[in-house]
């Protein structure tokens, strides 16, 4: 059915009511295919230790065992040249098509990503189930606004309301769901947006504590806050979170440039790199494969030597590089804040060798670490402090985590390191070529927050020179909608609906976000 101008005009007006139950839908047949998948992995989990038991020092087992890795690794490189819109995390993926650069088909997508992320995890490669959880929870959005024939403007509120539902799901964090979806993917904070995506979250969220319970991911001991005293070490330590964070990026991108100059190498062989390095890995260090929870859980738990920390975070880091650089589908989300708490934990263990730092603090250090490598790396303080918030259970650290997540995204700010998820956009963008809009003449309707700062702050919308093929529908101004005239001056906070075609889409969002955004 074709979403003329009068029907999307209509349709919006019912859009807060609407998108509230279509957001309990998604986060319904997200939350349950999400936890569908992290059952799946907890499984692939244990069943790789035991495996690992298993073949013990047999060298006809150990054999066996490399055959089947190479299996393995032969089907998730059929699987990633099926669908490449799999490979790696699938947020640059969603994060291309909420600007309409990407079209991801979500019937091969989700069977394609599932079982290419189980048999990954089951070989024990360093990757996370947060991308993968975050991009099948969009593509169950997608499956409802196409089975439901909206059109792309509800679509796109659909994709961010099952990206929060994959969050939410995968981490037992609703909070970080929303946050994360409206922070990095969305990228808008309207009113319409926010309630149907907390919708969708907690419907998620509710699926998933019911089955596997309402404990946090980590399990803390945070005995009290950290004492003011220490104050400065937060700072310190956010300047070498924003460092490496930044080191991370270009790392990272590194490792997908030397896998992407093997142009003549075939894909089957290049995943086998990652596949061959878990086998050898399983047979000498078995604690540094897989997402890595177990890590975190010895590194708050027991006291561990300063060595000890620097060689499994040394180990880790290059492992998630090779693992992640393949192209296999995983995420580095939390690979990431595995190294970041032992960056953390290294720090806070020299702290008590060298400066005097009392030991009981050292897991506050390692929680502080975590969300300061995130913001350094994904560039999304608000998402990383309520993540870690969520994860840990612990409200005593908000205001240390406030200021070393600050610190650490200024620090590679300056740096010039730009987003991981940006950067690996432009990536995915430069080797596959921006899609096309279909140009089924459809229209869509987008809004535009006016930022102080901004080119359009303070001037008569006469004034201002517009992209072509943009229609301006109304200006939100709190709870009023003023109809746009030319003598209609624009403030700080006003929100900017407009409509153009599905076609123009791309070329009008980004002038307008030129228009809207702050100038420095």
């Amino acid at each position: 059915m074709k979403k003329d101008t009068s029907s999307t005009i209509k349709r919006a007006q019912r859009f807060q009511v609407i998108l509230i139950g279509e957001g309990i839908l998604v986060g319904g047949i997200g939350g349950l295919l999400v936890l569908l998948y992290r059952l799946c992995l907890e499984g692939a989990s244990k069943g790789l230790n035991q495996i690992l038991d298993f073949i013990g020092r047999d060298p006809l087992r150990i054999a066996g065992w490399f055959a089947v890795l190479f299996v393995m690794a032969w089907i998730v490189s059929r699987l990633v040249r099926y669908e490449p819109m799999i490979s790696g995390s699938g947020i640059p993926q969603l994060e291309g098509e909420m600007v309409g650069k990407l079209n991801q088909r979500w019937q091969r997508v989700i069977p394609a990503k599932f079982f290419g992320g189980f048999l990954c995890l089951l070989g024990g490669l360093a990757l996370g189930r947060e991308g993968p959880s975050i991009q099948l929870g969009a593509m169950a959005g997608k499956a409802v606004s196409q089975g439901l024939d909206r059109g792309k403007t509800e679509e796109r509120f659909l994709l961010t309301c099952g990206a929060s539902a994959g969050l939410s799901a995968a981490f037992h964090a609703p909070l970080a769901g929303v946050m994360f979806s409206l922070e990095e993917v969305h990228k808008n904070f309207s009113v319409s947006v926010l309630v149907s995506v907390m919708a969708s979250s907690l419907t998620a969220d509710f699926l998933s504590s019911t089955v596997l319970g309402v404990d946090s991911v980590f399990q803390f001991d945070i005995l009290k806050a950290l004492p003011q005293e220490y104050y400065w070490m937060i700072l310190l330590l956010g300047v070498v979170l924003g460092i490496t964070g930044a080191f991370y990026n270009w790392f990272t991108l590194k490792a997908q440039s030397v896998y992407r100059k093997m142009e003549k190498v075939p894909m089957v062989v290049k995943m086998m790199i990652p596949f061959g390095c878990a086998g050898g890995l399983g047979l000498t260090v078995p604690k540094l494969l897989g997402s890595g929870h177990a890590l975190i859980e010895e590194l708050t738990h027991t006291e561990m030597l300063l060595s000890t920390v620097i060689f499994i975070l040394i180990g880790r880091f290059l492992f998630s590089a090779v693992s992640f650089g393949s192209g296999a589908p995983g995420g580095i989300f939390f690979p990431l804040l595995v190294i970041g708490g032992f960056i953390g934990g290294a720090f806070a263990t020299a702290g008590v060798q060298f400066f005097g730092l009392d030991p009981g603090y050292v897991n506050n250090f390692v929680l502080l670490a975590m969300a300061g490598y995130f913001s350094a790396i994904v560039r999304a303080p608000l998402t990383g402090i309520i993540l870690i918030f969520e994860m840990t259970g612990s409200l005593s650290q908000m205001l240390s985590l406030a200021i070393v997540s600050i610190v650490a995204y200024v620090v590679a700010t300056l740096l010039k390191s730009k987003p991981i998820y940006e950067s690996l956009l432009e990536r995915i963008l430069g080797r596959q070529g921006e899609v096309e809009p279909e140009g089924k003449g459809e229209k869509i309707l987008t809004n535009y927050v006016v930022h102080q700062g901004s080119r359009v702050e303070e001037q008569r919308i006469s004034e201002i020179e517009w992209p072509d093929n943009c229609l301006l529908v109304v200006i939100q101004r709190g709870s009023e909608e003023l109809i746009p005239r030319g003598r209609t001056k624009l403030q700080t906070g006003d929100v900017i609906v407009t409509m153009t075609d599905d076609r123009d889409g791309v070329m009008v969002q980004e002038q307008m976000e030129k228009l809207c955004r702050e100038m420095f």
